[in-house]
C-alpha cells in the first residue's frame, strides 16, 4: 500500500518512491537506472515516472547488436592442446596460445544487448507538482505514477502483458476533468547513455522514426550494420507504439530536426500530438528480424514487414479489448495477464518480523535506513529486496535466462555488453528459480541452454578434439555460445566445469517438480539440435526427429536431461587420459603412451581453469586439478547416473557402471596445512586466497557434497575463513558477495549469510528503483541483477536446504532473524513447503509439507537444536543418523503434513 493511508490503495504488494529521476533526451548519464521496470521475459520497459516528461525505454530480450568480429573459433586452437597440457605440467606459466598472426589473445564474437526505442511523453501544460509518488505493483507487474497540480490529480499506469506480449500504458484526464495534451515522440539513439562511448560500430547503424498519416502509431525501425559472416547481416529491429485516443484529437506533427547522423528517414523527427483527450492508451511491442533487406536499400525503403507485423499485433490488442461502447478497456487487458503474473509471484511469500516502522516506507527511506544500520540487516529492507528480486526475476523470465542486466537497459554498449556469463553471474541469477516455485523461469533457462547447445558441442570439438561432448562457454550473447577469449589470464577454452554447473539447474527443476513436457519454441535452434537430443552418438534418426517435432514438446527426462548429461559426462571421460595422472602419494605424473591407470592412481585433470585465480608464484590461470572441475565432474556424473536409473532405458546398467567407474578414478580433493580445502588439488601449487571468487567451494554450492561429509565441510569452512582474511584486493563485486552468501548457507552459517548480503545493502548497490548495480560502490558503471536475484536464492537456501530424500529447515538462520515465515518454497524432493514459520522467543518452529508424488520418503532435519517434535499433533521420535537427528516422514500426494518443533533452551 502507499504511505498515505488516506489515499486510494493502488496495490497490496509493491514498492514506491516519492521522487523520480528525469531522463534528458541528450547526455542522460545513468538516470535511466532509477526507473521502475516491468516485463514478461520477452518484451518489457523501464519508465522514469517524470510527471511531465516521462520516458519509456522499451526492451526486447533478444535484441543483439552485431560486431565485426568473426563468428568462428580459429582452427589452430585444437592443435595447441598438447602444448597446453605439457607446459602446465612443467609449471611453465609463460606459455601462451599463439595464433598465426603472432597474437596471443583472441576475442571473436560477442554481440551486445541494446535498448529499444525511448518513447517520450511531453505534457503541454505543466504546473506545480504535489503529492508525487511512483510505484511498482508486484502482483500485476504494473508501474504507476500519481501526482497533483493545479488541474487536479493525475494517474497513469503501465504493464507488460504475459497474455498478449505487449506493453500497455493508460493515461486519463485529471480528477478535476482537465484534458490530456501532450507530444508523443521518440528520442535520438545518439542521445542515449554510452551511445557515443566505446561502440564505434554504432555509427554503422541506420534507423528511421515513422508516424503513419493518421497518427495511429509511432515507430522506430533500424537496420543493423552488415558485417560479413554476421547472422544479422540483413537484420534489424523495430519498436512500435499504437496510440489510442479517447474523445480527443491525434495528429502527426514534425519536431525540429536534431541532425542525428544515423537517422536516414526522409522526415527525421515525426511525432504525435494529442489534443484535449479524455484518455490515451499506448500499446507497444518490439521485435527483431533477420530479413530487413540490404542495408544499401534501407534509406529508400517505404515498407517494412517487421513494422507491419508489429502494427497488426498491437492493433489486434486494441480491438480485442474494446468495451461495449467501442472504447479500449485497460482493465480487461490487465485481467488475464494479472491472473498469470500474480499466480507466479504469490507462489512464495516471505516475512521477517522487526523494523515494523519501516514496513510502509518508500524506497529511498528504506535504502537510507539500511545504510544507517551498517552491522545488521534492516528487516523491512530485507523483505522488500526479496520481493523486488522475486518480482524482477519473474519479469525477465520465460523466453531466455536473465541477462547480466536482467532484461533492462537504457544504454548502448552496456557493461560486459549485458551478455550471459556462465561461470558465475547466470548461475547466481537462477539460484532461486527452482526452490522459488517458479514456472516461466525454468522454461526460459532451458530454451537458453538448448539454443546454445550446438555451440557447446562445437567448443568441445575445437578446444579438445572431442566428439559427442559438451563444453559450455564462459560467455554467451544469446544467439551464440562459442569460446570468446584465449590468453593466460582468461583461458576460457579450458574452463571445464560449465556443462555440469549449467545443467544442474535443469536437474534441480526435475528434482523439485518431476518429469514434464517442455514446449518446443522458435528460439531453440531445434534443427541444429537434431544430432544432440539423443544419448546415442550420432543423434536422432530423421524419423525420430520428425516425431519429436510433431509432438511439439520435449520430454524433460528423455529428450533433455539424459542426452545432455550424457554428453557432459562424455566430456569428463575424454578429458581424462592415463598419460597424466597422480600417483599413490598424490604427485602429478606424466608418462607418454600410458594407456591404463594402476591401482591407487587417479586421473590428473589437465588443463583446468579456476576463474579467475592463479596459485602464488605461478603467473597463469591455466592450471591442473582445479577443485571446481573435480567437484563439477563428480556432481555431473552423479546427475547422469541418477537420471539413467530413473529413465531405465535399454542398456542403462552398462552406462551406470561406466560412470561409476570414472567417478572412482577422479582426483581426490586436497587440504592445505591449515586444513583448508585447496583450490587446486596439486602438491606443486601454493594457494592464493587474495581473490573474491570461491570456485573451489563448488562442493558446498552449487553441489551438495559438504552436506554429508563432516571433514569436507570443515575444510570448506576453513577455506572460506581464509578468503575472508586474505582477500583484500577486490571486495566490491556483487557476484562475489552473493556467491559467498550461497556457500555460507550451505555451510550452515547464517551470520555469514547476513554478512555477505550487507555490503551491497549498506553501500551503493541499490538504486532508487531497488534494482542493483554490479558493485558495492558502482565502480564498474554496470547495472546488474545478479545481486538482486542472488539475494533471493541466498535467503531461500538459508531457510531451507533440500536434496533428493532430505529436507532441512532453517539450516542457516541469521541469529537476528528471531521470527518470520516463508510460504511456498519447493524442496528438491518433489515437496512443496507450504508454510515454514519460526519464533525463537516462543521456541517453536512449524513446517507444513505437501508432496506432489506418492510414497515420498523424507528425512526431515531442523538446523536449530530441539527437544520435541509433533507430526500432525502426535509426538514423533527422532532417529539418529550419521550427521545428527532427523524425523522420517512418509508423504503422499496432496496430503498436508505439519511438523512442530519445540526448541531447546
Amino acid at each position: 500500500m502507499t504511505k498515505d493511508s488516506n489515499s486510494v490503495r493502488l496495490y497490496e504488494k509493491g514498492n514506491y518512491a516519492g521522487t523520480y529521476t528525469e531522463i534528458p533526451a541528450f547526455n542522460p548519464g545513468r538516470s535511466w537506472r532509477d526507473g521502475m521496470v516491468s516485463g514478461n521475459g520477452e518484451n518489457g520497459y523501464v519508465t522514469s515516472g517524470s510527471p511531465y516528461a516521462d520516458t519509456f525505454i522499451f526492451q526486447y530480450m533478444w535484441f543483439n547488436y552485431p560486431s565485426g568480429d568473426p563468428r568462428a573459433i580459429p582452427e589452430e586452437l585444437t592443435g595447441q592442446l598438447a602444448a597446453a597440457r605439457r607446459n602446465v605440467f612443467d609449471l611453465n606459466d609463460q606459455w601462451k596460445i599463439t595464433f598465426p598472426d603472432g597474437t596471443t589473445r583472441r576475442r571473436t564474437f560477442l554481440y551486445s544487448y541494446h535498448p529499444g526505442h525511448q518513447l517520450r511523453l511531453n505534457a503541454k501544460n505543466k504546473g506545480t507538482v504535489s503529492g508525487y509518488e511512483r510505484w511498482t505493483n508486484y502482483e500485476t507487474a504494473e508501474t504507476g505514477v500519481r501526482y497533483s497540480d493545479e488541474c487536479g490529480e493525475w494517474i497513469r499506469t503501465s504493464f507488460t502483458s504475459r497474455e498478449d506480449n505487449v506493453s500497455i500504458t493508460k493515461i486519463v484526464q485529471s480528477s478535476a476533468g482537465a484534458k490530456i495534451n501532450m507530444i508523443i515522440s521518440i528520442d535520438d539513439i545518439s542521445g542515449m547513455y554510452k551511445a557515443r562511448d566505446g561502440l564505434s560500430e554504432l555509427t554503422a547503424l541506420q534507423y528511421k522514426k515513422l508516424v503513419d498519416p493518421n497518427a495511429t502509431y509511432i515507430v522506430q525501425v533500424a537496420h543493423y550494420p552488415s558485417y560479413p559472416g554476421s547472422e544479422l547481416i540483413d537484420g534489424g529491429y523495430a519498436g512500435l507504439t499504437r496510440v489510442v485516443v479517447v474523445n480527443g484529437t491525434q495528429k502527426r506533427v514534425l519536431l525540429a530536426d536534431t541532425n542525428e547522423p544515423m537517422n536516414v528517414g526522409e522526415e527525421r523527427n515525426p511525432a504525435i500530438q494529442v489534443i484535449d483527450a479524455d484518455a490515451v492508451y499506448l500499446i507497444t511491442q518490439s521485435n527483431r528480424t533477420f530479413d530487413m533487406g540490404k542495408i544499401d536499400d534501407f534509406a529508400g525503403m517505404t515498407q517494412y514487414s517487421i513494422v507491419d507485423c508489429l502494427f497488426q499485433n498491437t492493433n489486434a490488442v486494441a480491438e480485442k479489448y474494446k468495451d461495449v461502447s467501442g472504447k479500449f478497456d485497460y482493465d480487461a487487458a490487465l485481467a488475464p495477464h494479472a491472473l498469470k503474473h500474480a499466480a507466479e509471484f504469490n507462489a512464495v511469500r516471505f516475512s521477517l518480523a522487526g523494523d515494523e516502522d519501516d514496513k510502509l516506507a518508500d524506497n529511498i527511506t528504506l535504502i537510507n535506513a539500511q545504510k544507517a544500520s551498517k552491522s545488521r540487516i534492516n528487516h523491512a529492507f530485507m523483505e522488500q529486496v526479496y520481493n523486488q528480486g522475486r518480482y524482477a526475476l519473474i519479469c525477465c523470465s520465460g523466453s531466455s535466462a536473465p541477462r547480466l542486466y536482467g532484461m533492462w537497459t537504457g544504454e548502448w554498449n552496456p557493461g560486459w555488453r549485458a551478455i550471459y556469463t556462465l561461470d558465475a553471474n547466470v548461475n547466481l541469477q537462477v539460484s532461486p528459480m527452482n526452490t522459488g516455485h517458479m514456472t516461466h523461469a525454468q522454461l526460459g533457462y532451458i530454451t537458453f541452454f538448448l539454443r546454445n547447445t550446438p555451440d557447446f558441442e562445437y567448443n568441445a570439438r575445437m578446444a579438445y578434439g572431442m566428439h559427442d561432448a559438451l563444453q559450455v562457454s564462459v560467455n554467451s550473447d544469446i544467439d551464440r555460445g562459442m569460446h570468446v577469449e584465449y590468453d593466460n589470464d582468461y583461458p576460457f577454452q579450458y574452463w571445464n566445469a560449465g556443462a555440469s554447473w549449467c545443467l544442474l539447474p535443469i536437474f534441480e527443476y526435475w528434482q523439485c517438480c518431476g518429469n514434464g513436457q517442455i514446449p518446443i519454441n522458435d528460439y531453440m535452434r531445434i534443427h541444429e539440435l537434431k544430432p544432440i537430443l539423443s544419448v546415442r552418438d550420432g543423434g536422432l534418426t530423421d524419423g525420430e526427429f520428425e516425431k519429436l517435432l510433431e509432438k511439439g514438446y520435449l520430454d524433460l527426462e528423455k529428450d533433455i536431461l539424459l542426452p545432455l548429461l550424457t554428453k557432459q559426462a562424455n566430456f569428463w571421460e575424454q578429458l581424462c587420459t592415463p598419460e597424466y595422472y597422480t600417483d599413490v602419494n598424490g604427485n602429478a605424473c606424466y608418462e607418454e603412451g600410458k594407456s591404463v591407470l594402476n591401482p591407487g592412481e587417479k586421473y590428473l585433470l589437465i588443463p583446468t581453469y579456476s576463474p579467475e585465480n592463479n596459485p602464488i608464484g605461478y603467473n597463469s590461470t591455466l592450471t591442473a586439478n582445479a577443485t571446481m572441475d573435480i567437484s563439477a565432474a563428480r556432481d555431473g556424473l552423479h546427475m547422469v547416473i541418477t537420471v539413467e536409473q530413473a529413465v531405465m532405458r535399454e542398456g542403462y546398467e552398462a552406462a551406470v557402471e561406466r560412470w561409476e567407474s570414472l567417478l572412482g578414478l577422479l582426483p581426490d580433493y586436497k587440504v592445505d596445512k591449515d586444513g583448508a580445502l585447496r583450490e587446486w588439488a596439486m602438491n606443486e601449487y601454493t594457494e592464493n586466497n587474495n581473490h573474491r571468487h570461491l570456485s573451489h567451494l563448488y562442493p558446498a554450492w552449487p553441489a551438495y557434497e559438504t552436506q554429508n561429509d563432516a571433514e569436507l565441510t570443515k575444510a570448506a569452512i576453513t577455506a572460506m575463513e581464509n578468503r575472508n582474511k586474505y582477500n583484500t584486493s577486490d571486495a566490491t563485486a556483487g557476484h562475489g558477495w552473493m556467491h559467498k552468501a550461497l556457500v555460507s548457507a550451505r555451510l550452515k552459517d547464517g551470520n555469514e549469510v547476513a554478512a555477505a548480503l550487507l555490503p551491497m545493502m549498506t553501500d551503493s548497490g541499490y538504486y532508487a528503483s531497488l534494482m542493483t548495480d554490479h558493485d558495492t560502490n558502482r565502480r564498474c558503471d554496470t547495472y546488474c541483477t545478479d545481486t538482486l536475484f542472488g539475494t533471493v536464492g541466498a535467503v531461500n537456501e538459508a531457510l531451507l536446504f533440500s536434496n533428493t530424500g532430505e529436507i532441512e529447515v532453517l539450516p542457516a538462520l541469521p541469529s537476528e532473524w528471531h521470527s518470520g515465515s516463508i510460504h511456498g518454497l519447493m524442496a528438491r524432493t518433489r515437496v512443496e513447503v507450504r508454510a515454514l514459520t519460526w519464533d525463537l522467543l516462543s521456541k517453536t518452529v512449524r513446517v507444513t509439507l505437501n508432496s506432489i508424488v506418492n510414497s515420498n520418503e523424507i528425512k526431515l532435519k531442523l538446523g536449530i537444536p530441539w527437544t520435541k517434535a509433533t507430526v500432525n499433533g502426535r509426538e514423533a521420535a527422532a532417529l539418529e543418523g550419521r550427521y545428527g537427528e532427523y524425523l522420517h516422514l512418509s508423504l503422499n500426494s496432496g496430503i498436508d503434513v505439519t511438523v512442530e518443533f519445540t526448541l531447546s533452551d
